[in-house]
C-alpha cells in the first residue's frame, strides 16, 4: 500500500486540501466583508467531501479501478471548488502589483495535478497486472 507512488500522490493531495482548510479560513475585502469562508456549506461541504475522497482511495489499494474512479471524481469536485474560489473572487478589488486574493484560491489546483499523477500510476500498475495475467 504504502510502497506505490500513487498512494503517496493521494496522501499529498489530502494533506494539501486540509491545509488548504487550515491555511486559508477567510478571505475578506479591505471593508472587512467576507467573501469566502471555510464554515459556508458549500465550501466547507467539497473541501470534506475531497478530503473524505482522497482517504477512500488511499484505503482502497487492492481495488485499482475503483481508486482510478474515486480520483476522476475527486478531480471533478476540486474543479467545482476552484471554480467556485474563482468565481467568488472576481468580486475583490486588486491590482497586478498587489494581489488580495491570496495563494490560497490555486492550492485546488495542486490537488488536481498530484490526482492526475496517481491516476496515471494506477493505469501503469492495472497495465503491468494484465501484462502479466496475459504471461500465464
Amino acid at each position: 500500500m504504502l510502497q506505490r507512488i500513487q498512494t503517496l500522490y493521494l496522501i499529498i493531495t489530502g494533506f494539501t486540501l486540509a491545509g488548504l482548510y487550515i491555511w486559508f479560513p477567510i478571505l475578506t475585502t479591505k471593508d472587512k466583508v467576507v467573501l469566502i469562508s471555510n464554515q459556508e456549506p458549500l465550501v466547507f461541504g467539497l473541501l470534506f467531501t475531497c478530503i473524505a475522497l482522497a482517504i477512500i482511495a488511499v484505503l482502497t489499494f487492492k481495488k485499482r479501478q475503483t481508486q482510478f474512479v474515486l480520483n476522476r471524481l475527486n478531480i471533478i469536485l476540486n474543479f467545482v471548488l476552484l471554480g467556485v474560489f474563482v468565481y467568488r473572487s472576481l468580486s475583490i478589488p486588486g491590482e497586478t502589483l498587489v494581489s488580495q486574493k491570496g495563494i490560497g484560491v490555486f492550492l485546488p489546483i495542486i490537488s488536481i495535478v498530484f490526482l492526475v499523477l496517481a491516476n496515471k500510476a494506477i493505469k501503469k500498475d492495472e497495465d503491468l497486472v494484465k501484462s502479466v495475467d496475459r504471461l500465464r
